[in-house]
C-alpha cells in the first residue's frame, strides 16, 4: 500500500494564523505532527474577534503538532525577520510558508481613505513579499519547500476592480508574487502557488461584511485546509505556478460530495470574488 502524504515533522510559518483560515490550515498540518508557527498580531482577546496566538497554539498542540506563537505585525520588517530567526532557532529550518494574513475593505475610490489603502497594500502585497523574502533563504535549504498564498487567480475583468479597486489591487499583488516567484525559483525547486475558495468561506471578515445571512451561504474553513494539504504534500518541483481553487482541486483527488463543508446544509452557496 502507498502511504498517504503527510506533513509530519515539517515546519510551517503561517501569517495571520490566530483564527479563521490560517488557524484551520495550521490545525490540519498539526494532525500530521507538523511544527506550526503562528505569526499574528493578536496577543490579547479581541471583543469582536475570536482567538489569540496563544489560544491558537493551544489548539495546535492539542491537535498533535508543535506550536510556536509569535507576535508579528507583518508590516514591520524587523518583526518578520526576528520571527523567522526564532523559527529557525526553535525548529532548525522552514519547510513551508503560508501567506494568509490579509486586510479587506470593499469600498470605492472616493470612499477609501489612504490610511485604509495603505493598510491593505502593506499587509496583503508588501507583507506577502516581505515574508517570502525572509523565509526564502531557509526554504532553499528545505527538502520539499512550498510557498502558498491565499490569493485569487488574476482575472483582469473590470468588473472585479470597479467597486473596490484598492482591495483588488492589494489581493492581486499577492497573486503577482505567485506568478513571478514561481518562475524565479523554479530551478531551485521552491514551489509557489495560490489557493482561493470557489465559494465564500465562513470567517470573521465575512461575518462583518454580510452578517448571519451571508454566513449561511458559506462553506467552512476546513475545505481550504484540506485543499492546502493536498498542495503542500505534493512534490515542489512538479507543482508550482498554479492558481488553485479549493473545490476543483479536491475534485481532482476524488472528492465527490462537499455537503459536509456547508455551514448550512442545502443553502445556496455564495460564489467568491474574482471568479466569473
Amino acid at each position: 500500500m502507498t502511504s498517504k502524504p503527510t506533513l509530519s515533522g515539517k515546519t510551517i510559518f503561517i501569517s495571520g494564523a490566530s483564527r479563521g483560515i490560517g488557524l484551520a490550515l495550521g490545525l490540519r498540518a498539526a494532525r500530521d505532527g507538523a511544527n506550526v508557527v503562528i505569526a499574528a498580531k493578536t496577543t490579547e482577546p479581541h471583543p469582536k474577534l475570536p482567538g489569540t496566538i496563544f489560544s491558537a497554539a493551544a489548539e495546535i498542540e492539542a491537535a498533535g503538532g508543535k506550536a510556536l506563537p509569535l507576535m508579528v505585525d507583518i508590516r514591520e520588517e524587523a518583526q518578520v525577520l526576528a520571527a523567522v530567526a526564532k523559527t529557525v532557532e526553535t525548529f532548525g529550518g522552514i519547510d513551508i510558508l503560508i501567506n494568509n494574513a490579509s486586510a479587506i475593505s470593499l469600498t470605492g475610490t472616493l470612499a477609501t481613505p489612504m490610511k485604509r489603502y495603505d493598510l491593505m497594500h502593506q499587509i496583503n502585497t508588501r507583507g506577502t513579499y516581505l515574508c517570502s523574502q525572509a523565509c526564502l533563504p531557509h526554504l532553499l535549504k528545505a527538502g520539499n519547500p512550498h510557498i502558498l498564498n491565499l490569493s485569487p487567480p488574476l482575472n483582469m475583468q473590470a468588473h472585479w476592480f470597479k467597486n473596490h479597486v484598492a482591495y483588488t489591487m492589494a489581493k492581486y499583488g499577492m497573486s503577482m508574487c505567485v506568478l513571478g516567484m514561481a518562475a524565479e525559483f523554479a530551478d531551485e525547486g521552491v514551489a509557489v502557488n495560490a489557493l482561493w475558495p470557489r465559494t465564500a468561506i465562513a470567517t470573521a471578515a465575512i461575518n462583518m461584511i454580510g452578517g448571519p445571512a451571508m454566513m449561511a451561504g458559506c462553506r467552512t474553513v476546513e475545505i481550504m485546509a484540506d485543499a492546502a494539504h493536498v498542495i503542500l504534500t505534493r512534490e515542489s518541483r512538479k507543482c508550482t505556478g498554479n492558481f488553485f481553487l479549493d473545490e476543483d482541486l479536491l475534485r481532482e483527488t476524488g472528492v465527490t460530495s462537499f455537503d459536509h463543508y456547508a455551514v448550512t446544509p442545502g443553502a445556496t452557496l455564495i460564489p467568491d470574488f474574482f471568479l466569473d
